[in-house]
């Protein structure tokens, strides 16, 4: 509630209106133009993130953690081997080899014994990661950690 003088009042009003009653009007003109202008770029975004999707579900597939390509979404979910919770591997990735997951388990009960990978990296970065995560494989082969 405000009192006051009644100018001051209604350019408060107006001005609350686009900070706490819905998205701001230039947001709104800026999503029209995203979404009725030329949409080219979104065949190639979707092209770079099927590359990405496709390379990690197979490197993922080869050192053990099984994962299946998604068909929209910009993350991968990977089963993680027995011996570990989500944390747990998730911890030892980044602590042996430096590459960061998300635990499953931070998305419910139902994501323990898994991890979310995401594909919104750049390539680079994927590929570096993957690498990583294949020097992590080598190790635990070593181990004889269950993969299964």
């Amino acid at each position: 509630m405000v009192v006051g003088n009644a100018t001051m009042i209604d350019a408060l009003k107006r001005l609350k209106s686009n900070l706490d009653s819905g998205i701001p009007q230039a947001i709104q003109y800026a999503a029209i133009a995203a979404l009725t202008g030329p949409q080219d770029c979104v065949q190639v975004h979707n092209a770079i993130y099927q590359r990405r999707r496709d390379l990690i579900i197979d490197v993922l597939n080869n050192i053990g953690l099984k994962a299946q390509p998604p068909k929209a979404s910009l993350y991968i979910w990977a089963k993680i081997p027995k011996d570990y919770t989500s944390v747990e591997f998730a911890m030892d990735l980044l602590d042996k080899v430096g590459v960061a997951v998300t635990p499953g388990v931070g998305y419910g009960k139902h994501g323990e014994g898994y991890v979310r990978l995401s594909l919104t990296v750049p390539d680079a970065a994927v590929v570096k990661g993957l690498s990583q995560l294949s020097a992590w494989r080598d190790t635990k082969r070593k181990l004889s950690i269950d993969f299964t």
